[in-house]
């Protein structure tokens, strides 16, 4: 009696009403910690959060939570009240481990925004001596140049967008996406012989106020940061497909933005984000029908479930036709880059709460904003469906709607975290801890 009656004191001094009454462990028995992790999709409108569990390779999905995140907490992407949004991470993780019966230690977090830069470098290196085998440090030395010309480039381009000339941006995450020896592609280089090497490095960078946000957030959950992963090259990297001529855009649309991801040649060749996404739609639809945030947050929901009333659902659709013409501005814009020496992927994969509008697709499918952009026929539109993420299987069954696939997408990339690290990964660790000395 004396134990519940320390352990109620404890809980309420420290003001902690969900993860710690979990830590503590009121319920659930010992597991081994090194093979579980928490995923934390920090979105604007939503905090999703899923337990899982590493077995054999695979995530297994053991809880799914989420909560709602209020209109200030979080702006664009990027988190604008710590304290509130640290609230809603506990209450979606409260729910995922109460489901999991366990409390993981470690957690990977995304990270999305208008600031935040993605884009994967090359390099080619004629070697002096092509009989002579790949060695470690060979590949080292090559991606240490790619990191450090990618850090001056995101730099000069956020301090382009804010107008500060010194902004401090670090290193969100890196990643070796093509190794080619003499135009063959090769899995792990080490120890084959060839006259060039090419290696292609993708490198995401965001403004060090904003990781250190959520660093902060994470220090409030009293948790261990596995890593920060850049959303858009998450769930770029979601899909199980081996085949190096894989070439596709994915789109994520959240709550206050939109992330884009192409990918070339089986790698992720850059991500882009602008801040539109599902909150600007539902103040449009409060506005047209007079009503409140929420009251525009259902309608639209139900809208986009074919579900609302059919004057309110033609009121709706009109007033949305402004908005989607916006966003698919904004989308060619970001796309321009890309498509400025080659065709870009005609495949165009969907996923995001936002992508549910069913004028999203609507878009996409006409025949007139694509023939302004290097596509060689007309996109292919798809959404990826929970399903569809490699290496994660959902023992919930609770995860069906497209909104699901990041938090998914993230929990793929800490597969790679949790168990042994391959040579290539070995590598970037190596360059990402000289990049941030």
């Amino acid at each position: 009696m004396n134990e519940v009656i320390l352990l109620i004191i404890t809980l309420l001094v420290q003001g902690q009403t969900g993860i710690l009454r979990i830590r503590m462990g009121l319920f659930g028995g010992k597991k081994k910690q090194s093979n579980w992790a928490i995923s934390l999709d920090i979105g604007t409108e939503y905090v999703k959060a899923l337990v899982f569990e590493v077995v054999d390779g695979k995530g297994i999905v053991r809880g799914a939570g989420r909560a709602r995140q209020r209109l200030s907490d979080m702006q664009g992407g990027g988190v604008t009240d710590i304290h509130g949004v640290a609230i809603n991470c506990e209450k979606a993780i409260e729910q995922a481990a109460e489901q999991a019966k366990f409390l993981p230690d470690k957690v990977i977090v995304g990270i999305a925004g208008e600031l935040v830069k993605g884009t994967t470098a090359s390099i080619k290196v004629n070697r002096t001596k092509p009989q002579q085998q790949i060695q470690m440090s060979e590949l080292q030395d090559i991606v240490n140049q790619v990191q450090a010309e990618a850090f001056r480039q995101a730099r000069a381009e956020l301090a382009a967008e804010t107008g500060q000339d010194e902004i401090d941006v670090q290193l969100v995450n890196a990643a070796i996406v093509s190794v080619v020896i003499d135009g063959y592609k090769v899995a792990n280089p080490m120890s084959y012989q060839g006259k060039q090497l090419a290696v292609g490095v993708y490198n995401s960078f965001a403004p060090i106020v904003q990781l250190g946000a959520i660093e902060t957030v994470v220090r409030e959950l009293g948790l261990e940061l596995l890593a920060v992963a850049a959303e858009p090259y998450a769930v770029a990297r979601c899909i199980d497909e081996e085949s190096t001529d894989f070439a596709a855009i994915f789109i994520d649309i959240g709550g206050g933005t939109t992330d884009v991801a192409v990918v070339r040649n089986g790698g992720v060749e850059g991500t882009k984000m602008f801040a539109i996404g599902g909150r600007a739609f539902t103040k449009r639809v409060a506005a047209a029908l007079g009503e409140t945030f929420q009251i525009g947050e259902e309608a639209k929901l139900q809208y986009s479930a074919a579900t609302l009333e059919a004057e309110k659902a033609e009121l709706i659709k009109h007033a949305l036709k402004a908005d989607v013409r916006v966003w698919l501005s904004a989308l060619e814009i970001s796309l321009e880059e890309f498509g400025e020496g080659d065709l870009l992927p005609s495949k165009i994969l969907l996923c995001g709460g936002g992508s549910n509008l069913p004028e999203i697709k609507q878009a996409l499918q006409s025949s007139d904003w694509y023939k302004s952009l290097p596509f060689a026929r007309q996109p292919d539109v798809q959404f990826i469906k929970p399903s569809d993420v490699a290496n994660m299987v959902d023992e919930t069954k609770q995860l069906s709607d497209v909104s699901e696939v990041t938090p998914l997408a993230l929990a793929n990339v800490a597969l790679d975290l949790i168990g042994e690290s391959s040579i290539l990964e070995s590598v970037m660790k190596k360059a990402v801890a000289g990049l941030k000395q």
